[in-house]
């Protein structure tokens, strides 16, 4: 799980999450034939002191060098290695304890032998558990008992370590169990889930041999580095090339981030209008577990790859297909896996642009157009602005053009959609917020010295001054928090959705002499002086998630830099909104309260908190297969029950369900004959209409 873990310009502000490069918690280290250990290289020793100098005196936030900071860094690393607890014991965690309190001296010196004395030990550990795992699958018949009645706990982040090797052998005895039972409840033999894993370890005893120093040491450095805060990391000279693709946006493969947590690749985010967006097929914090090329070729299992193998494998010429296994992020369980098949592709900066639409809803008899924009991110054509061509394509610019269009299609409202909106250019949420107000400030920026900046609407030009809401999610970040709680700050609109990300620091690249560091140096606040960090930006009408807030969201990292205010900024709210939120609410939980698929939904998300409460799996092969009937029992029923309540067909059972959730993977169905209508996005436009009319009652009442 995720702990409570362009450019160097200040005024530019990165894609959320575009920038992330998070270390693979399963990396190891290892040698053939039990070579000499790896040890740091002179470089090393240099760029650790070069990158320590920024921290202590560039990061935003001054901590000191000291035993505190040393204990956290130690904390991080072995979290880093072993954060499942599954490799280390007790005595060798003892052992890591001399250097709680000297880490910090050592790096200041440019020591790095303490990080490689323990990564070290981690190649041991892991080898020696890699070994276990491989005799056990030659001996299962006889030392695998799926008749017994034991269980495993699932979550170990805060379990103790094992006091021994006998005891590890114990623990992933039944880890061993549990795989076996979960390929088994996909449908292969105890025979064909033997050889799978069989491959799997020898895949990772693969990966462990092609560690090198250099993995070792980022490693180290982004323990250190995310002391500070988790968006100050340190990308090795391989890391920055990959940084550099992703920056550019050529990057040919499926338009997804893609970070390691214990021993999956996790899917961050989607990148927009990128083939994973388009073909709806994978969402954030599906995990991958297996990596295909071409309609036919062999799904290979990536459980417990290096993060940069498995990216390596996604990534393609154009036009060509991969297919991923994927856990899905609302599986009930993790034997709960499907294959999606993807074209890879270019992501094109005009495919990123904001789109619009109009959605009609009966109402008293008539019909109201609402109008909705979408945004997929804040985007910019640098070159083009850079060339002095005054028509360079922009977010600003395009909203402008659209928004004409909607007022001359005559809509009542517009709605614009910030869902999954990472961020992307301040300049632009800048500007955007301009076409909604005459004059004033936008966002408020302090850097490392306590110096503020504020910026303005450039243009006093009004574009739309009719009814406004913006819709946002969790995966709404950045530069969609600054515009969204910018129009909530001046009351120009109304915000539906779900509590946004929280990402409220400023980024800036710096090169070294080996590989770059991204480093905090500033944070947003908001017009009003509260901090868009950690707290995100609060809507007026809360709508339900699937997002789990604990492990999603800037308040889930670890070591995140705390929400605080500053002094506001000298702004006049609009009187467009008169505040009535509370009856906004009222009016949408009567509304949707008999919504069949706002029922759904929160079926959903009630089951899905049940599912992550319970952390202890069973290994009796019996009360597993029982508990795989119940699940795909509850979701018949559910999808079921909301058929009925639509007046569509039901399923006859879980196979015919299974069936068409097939289809809608294959890139031959057609998707528009089985998309449904975006429920929020039409109640969003409901709300609207509240809000339109609760204003027009006011106006009668002050006439």
């Amino acid at each position: 799980m995720i702990r409570k873990n362009k450019l160097p310009i200040l005024y530019s502000v990165m894609l959320f999450g575009l920038l992330v490069f998070l270390l693979s918690s399963s990396y190891a280290l290892t040698d053939k034939n039990a070579k000499a250990a790896l040890e740091p290289l002179k470089i090393h020793t240099q760029t650790s002191q070069e990158i320590i100098n920024y921290l202590r005196y560039e990061h935003y936030q001054k901590y000191n060098f000291n035993d505190d900071l040393s204990s956290k860094v130690l904390d991080n690393y072995l979290e880093t290695l072993d954060g499942a607890r599954l490799f280390f014991t007790a005595t060798d965690i003892a052992e890591f304890e001399d250097y709680r309190h000297t880490l910090d001296n050592a790096l200041l010196e440019g020591d790095l032998a303490p990080a490689y004395h323990i990564y070290n030990r981690y190649q041991q550990r892991r080898s020696e558990r890699l070994a276990y795992l491989i005799k056990n699958l030659d001996n299962n018949l006889k030392n695998l008992d799926f008749n017994k009645n034991e269980s495993i706990e699932t979550d170990r982040e805060n379990a103790p370590w094992a006091k021994d090797s006998a005891t590890l052998d114990k623990l992933w005895k039944k880890r061993l169990k549990d795989a076996i039972l979960s390929l088994k409840h996909t449908g292969k033999t105890q025979e064909e889930a033997i050889e799978k894993l069989s491959r799997r370890y020898q895949n990772q005893i693969n990966q462990i041999d092609q560690i090198k120093s250099e993995d070792v040491f980022q490693a180290y450095m982004n323990a250190v580095t995310q002391a500070y805060d988790p968006h100050t990391t340190y990308f090795s000279p391989r890391k920055s090339k990959n940084f550099d693709i992703n920056m550019s946006l050529s990057l040919e493969g499926i338009g997804a981030l893609l970070q390691s947590e214990d021993e999956y690749t996790k899917i961050v985010r989607v990148i927009p209008a990128g083939p994973a967006d388009k073909s709806k097929l994978l969402k954030a914090e599906d995990r991958i577990i297996g990596v295909g090329q071409g309609k036919k070729g062999e799904i290979v299992d990536v459980i417990g790859w290096r993060l940069d193998d498995v990216v390596d494998r996604i990534r393609g010429p154009k036009d060509s297909t991969v297919r991923l296994e994927i856990i899905p992020a609302d599986a009930v369980d993790d034997h709960q896996t499907k294959i999606i098949e993807l074209v890879r592709n270019t992501i094109k900066l005009e495919d990123q642009s904001a789109q619009k639409e109009i959605i009609e809803i009966e109402r008293d008899g008539r019909v109201h157009k609402i109008g909705i924009i979408e945004i997929p991110t804040f985007y910019i054509d640098f070159e083009a602005l850079r060339r002095g061509d005054k028509n360079y394509k922009s977010t600003t610019s395009d909203v402008k053009r659209l928004l004409k269009e909607l007022i001359n299609e005559k809509v009542e409202g517009v709605v614009i959609d910030l869902r999954n909106n990472g961020g992307g250019s301040l300049r632009e949420a800048n500007e955007l917020t301009g076409l909604f107000i005459k004059y004033g400030p936008t966002v408020q920026i302090q850097d490392a010295r306590g110096r503020v900046d504020i910026l303005r609407d450039p243009d006093p030009r009004l574009v739309y001054d009719g009814p406004l809401a913006v819709l946002v999610n969790r995966l709404s970040a950045s530069a969609s928090e600054i515009f969204a709680g910018a129009i909530q700050d001046y009351r120009r609109g109304i915000i539906i959705g779900g509590q946004t990300f929280g990402k409220g620091t400023v980024q800036t690249l710096t090169p070294l002499n080996h590989g770059q560091l991204k480093i905090t140096q500033a944070k947003f606040y908001r017009i009003s002086g509260d901090s868009t960090q950690n707290h995100g930006v609060h809507p007026d009408v809360l709508y339900p998630t699937m997002y789990n807030l604990d492990e999603v969201g800037e308040s889930a990292l670890e070591d995140a830099l705390p929400w605080d205010r500053i002094k506001a900024a000298r702004y006049r709210p609009t009187s467009r909104q008169s505040p009535a939120n509370e009856l906004l609410n009222r009016r949408h939980l009567m509304r949707v309260k008999e919504n069949p698929d706002y029922i759904y939904l929160l079926e959903q998300i009630n089951h899905l908190e049940k599912i992550r409460d319970d952390s202890v799996i069973s290994l009796l092969e019996s009360v597993r297969k029982q508990e795989r009937e119940a699940a795909e029992k509850w979701q018949l029923d559910t999808e079921n029950r909301r058929r009925i309540a639509k007046g569509k067909e039901i399923f006859k059972d879980y196979a015919a369900l299974k069936e068409y959730r097939k289809k809608l993977t294959d890139p031959a169905t057609d998707k528009k004959d089985h998309e449904e209508p975006d429920f929020l996005l039409e109640e969003s436009g409901e709300i609207l209409l509240d809000q339109i009319s609760l204003s027009q009652q006011s106006l009668a009442v002050l006439r």
